[in-house]
């Protein structure tokens, strides 16, 4: 008699093995048959499947399956048909590829691994297809540019006095340098901390009004730059008689970049856990303390990346500046009064000049401009690239001293009330009589 788990048996059980698996039967009031399955004998070979890496045979169907298709396409484009355009070629030459890698990996692999190494081509060859964009455009950029950037003038030097036909040896964009720092810092001075307040508002203060927020928010996102640059012009340049001035292009610059920053700083936080929070709340701390020591710290990284898109939005605009704080070619350091230039805008009507030297210059303003974008976005990334938790040796030696001023407060607090501090009597049980 075989005995199942969980079940008694009793007189009345009986086991059957009929050729197979084994029956259990019971002939009492309650007749019930259970089947127990049979194990398979033998080994139970598992073939190991891998999804990650590269190994000798995939590298040469990566091979095979550009050489193939590049010859494919070319073949196409020369001899069969009247297909023409270097562009279509290479959309093409891509999907021909990734079916006869495809087809490739299929004659080695299951069905399974053939989706993932699929998957994997697709993603990383257009990763590569916009790298290699991006840094056509770097390159392409510097190319035109190289003639005026590598003059000292050229960073030192404003084109108060300057004509399109003089060499490159006089002039430069200090004065658009300058305009444009102004412009961003006072237009991120804006919108960061209101941005930053309107989203920790989204995400704390659920409710009808939150909602509508969030959709004039997700509205304004699509909203044209110019839309941002004529309400500007028309308040307080028109209504306030302001004047063009640096502050009014900041302003414009600000409505241009409140709601990207709301919606990525809106989404970063709906990421943070909730048992963060949850914990915080049940040690006591305030909803404020919670928002300031918990949930900021978590997502600072993610709110960090919010301000990088707004400041990159920002520093190229043109069409708002030009509304509002006009265009010169003088240095004018006060953003209250006076038009103020900016590199986008500088570097858009150098290039559309009919002089040679001109249009290097213009290139090279646009070389300055890609190089400043990167060191904002060198020091964003180390302000807030840290993941949470994770303090510099400075921010460790601050927190070593809060904990050593908490130590002494509750010392002192708990000999005020003639109650001994549990860390003083510990220090005088290790030192001893």
């Amino acid at each position: 008699m075989t005995v199942l788990r969980g079940v008694q048996p009793t007189a009345a059980d009986t086991t059957e093995v009929v050729g197979g698996p084994e029956v259990t039967r019971s002939e009492g009031p309650q007749a019930h048959a259970t089947t127990v399955p049979s194990r398979p004998t033998g080994p139970n070979d598992q073939r190991r499947r891998r999804t990650s890496g590269l190994r000798r045979s995939d590298w040469f169907a990566i091979i095979g399956a550009f050489a193939a298709g590049t010859t494919t396409t070319g073949v196409l484009w020369t001899q069969l048909g009247p297909f023409t355009g270097a562009l279509g070629y290479v959309i093409v030459t891509w999907f021909v590829i990734v079916l006869c890698y495809a087809a490739l990996v299929s004659f080695d692999e299951s069905r399974a691994v053939m989706r993932d190494r699929i998957s994997a081509f697709v993603v990383h060859s257009l990763g590569l297809l916009l790298i290699a964009a991006l840094g056509f455009v770097i390159e392409y950029t510097l190319q035109r540019g190289w003639r005026a950037i590598i003059h000292l003038n050229f960073y030192t030097e404003d084109v108060r006095a300057t004509l399109a036909t003089d060499p490159l040896t006089k002039g430069g964009v200090l004065h658009a340098i300058i305009g444009t720092l102004i412009e961003l810092g006072i237009a991120l001075g804006i919108a960061v901390p209101l941005g930053l307040i309107a989203a920790i508002y989204l995400h704390e203060v659920p409710g009808r009004f939150s909602r509508f927020i969030r959709t004039v928010v997700e509205a304004m996102t699509a909203l044209p730059d110019i839309i941002a640059g004529l309400f500007i012009y028309a308040t307080l340049i028109l209504i306030f008689h302001l004047g063009p001035s640096g502050f009014a292009a900041a302003s414009a610059l600000a409505v241009t970049i409140l709601p990207i920053i709301i919606r990525a700083s809106d989404v970063v936080l709906r990421l943070v856990p909730g048992s963060l929070k949850e914990a915080s709340l049940a040690l006591g701390a305030s909803r404020w303390r919670t928002t300031w020591h918990v949930l900021l710290p978590t997502a600072r990284s993610g709110l960090a990346t919010a301000v990088i898109l707004g400041a990159a939005r920002a520093i190229g605009e043109t069409a708002p500046v030009l509304l509002t704080a006009g265009a010169t070619g003088y240095m004018n350091l006060n953003p209250l009064h006076g038009s103020m230039m900016s590199l986008p805008l500088l570097a858009f009507t150098q290039v559309q000049a009919p002089e040679k030297n001109e249009i290097a210059r213009g290139f090279g303003t646009a070389s300055v401009l890609l190089i400043l974008v990167l060191l904002l976005f060198i020091i964003a990334r180390v302000i807030g690239g840290r993941g949470p938790g994770e303090l510099t040796a400075r921010g460790r030696r601050a927190r070593a001293a809060a904990s050593r001023r908490d130590a002494r407060r509750m010392a002192a607090r708990h000999a005020h009330i003639g109650v001994a501090h549990p860390v003083t009597v510990e220090r005088q049980e290790e030192a001893g009589p």
